[in-house]
């Protein structure tokens, strides 16, 4: 039995997923012909309130578009130390967007609406790039699965309306903080310009992201799209993925969050960690002790058939997902405790 705990994006379709995915009726989406395609597009447009949705071959590639949407080259965008646009897109943002990142020291890949203020350039001063953007990511990735507090996204909100500037959400786990919050798709569709959702993590499909939007900002989307060469044809049969899981691998996902909060309890308890960061979804990030060699102890649960992923810094990740089964869970659990 081999335990993949390294991301939720290693999880394969499941029956009835494939079977939705063989019986989709399909078309040529770059002509938008595709029927499958243009009914997941509508209902997660229908979710947010959004008048658009576009369906992206990935999650970056869903933001970079976003990004290339609010921004002219020169500009900057204002988002977290920790942020998915500044640290997994291959710098992505400078080399499509020509923009760059003001960053910001939040707490857990979370920041305020004061450090926004702080943080925009004086739209006058022409020797500073100008601030057009600020892009928020929830759940937090490198923040371990941590979840935004909706009324400081409402501040930020009214921060760039005062200023003028446009709100992206990079929600690739949104689903896992919506089923952990009780919020819903609307309240965040209200608030942002533009919003990624990601179906390849958390529901289990096998590729996927959607982009969905204001009808202004997203008149241009399928143009950049197609620049990146997102372009695709009989795609009904992944978007057919998404549709399962939306029915289907929503509501579950809080057996994951319970998963990765009793891993946390047992790591706590463990001599060789010093530290597991608090878990309100499905990743744990936790520090080993400094006597303890990290190569060595990923090593050891490598023997054990066991996979988690060093983040850099001394800290791992272990993230739980829908191929991860209770009979797994017991057997990572006993080793775990028996290190």
């Amino acid at each position: 039995m081999i335990i993949d705990l390294r991301s939720d994006t290693i999880t394969k379709p499941t029956k009835g997923m494939l079977d939705a995915m063989l019986s989709a009726k399909v078309g040529d989406d770059v002509y938008k012909e595709d029927p499958t395609v243009n009914a997941l597009e509508e209902r997660i447009a229908k979710m947010f309130g959004k008048k658009s949705a576009l369906f992206f071959p990935t999650g970056s590639m869903a933001n970079q578009a976003a990004i290339k949407l609010h921004t002219n080259p020169g500009e900057q965008v204002i988002c977290d130390k920790y942020a998915h646009i500044y640290n997994y897109e291959g710098g992505g943002a400078s080399f499509n967007s020509g923009v760059s990142c003001k960053l910001i020291d939040g707490h857990r890949g979370m920041f305020a609406a004061k450090q926004v203020v702080e943080s925009i350039n004086p739209p006058d001063f022409y020797h500073s790039p100008l601030t057009s953007l600020v892009a928020v990511e929830n759940t937090t990735n490198k923040g371990g699965g941590a979840c935004w507090d909706f009324e400081e996204i409402k501040k930020i909100r009214t921060v760039c309306d005062d200023h003028d500037l446009g709100y992206h959400l990079d929600g690739a786990r949104l689903w896992n903080a919506l089923v952990n919050t009780n919020e819903t798709a609307l309240q965040f569709g209200e608030v942002f310009d533009t919003i990624s959702v990601c179906l390849s993590k958390g529901l289990g499909c096998p590729i996927g992201s959607v982009l969905v939007g204001d009808e202004d900002i997203m008149k241009g989307a399928i143009r950049i799209r197609k620049i990146f060469g997102g372009g695709m044809r009989q795609v009904g049969y992944l978007a057919a993925a998404g549709l399962y899981a939306l029915d289907h691998h929503i509501d579950r996902l809080k057996q994951d969050h319970n998963k990765a909060k009793e891993i946390g309890e047992v790591l706590r308890s463990l001599a060789q960690i010093k530290t597991v960061e608090p878990i309100e979804t499905n990743i744990i990030i936790f520090e080993l002790n400094a006597d303890v060699n990290e190569t060595a102890f990923l090593q050891n649960l490598a023997k054990n058939n066991i996979h988690i992923i060093g983040m850099g810094g001394g800290k791992l990740r272990i993230v739980t997902h829908l191929d991860y089964t209770d009979t797994m869970h017991e057997k990572l659990l006993s080793i775990l405790t028996n290190l």
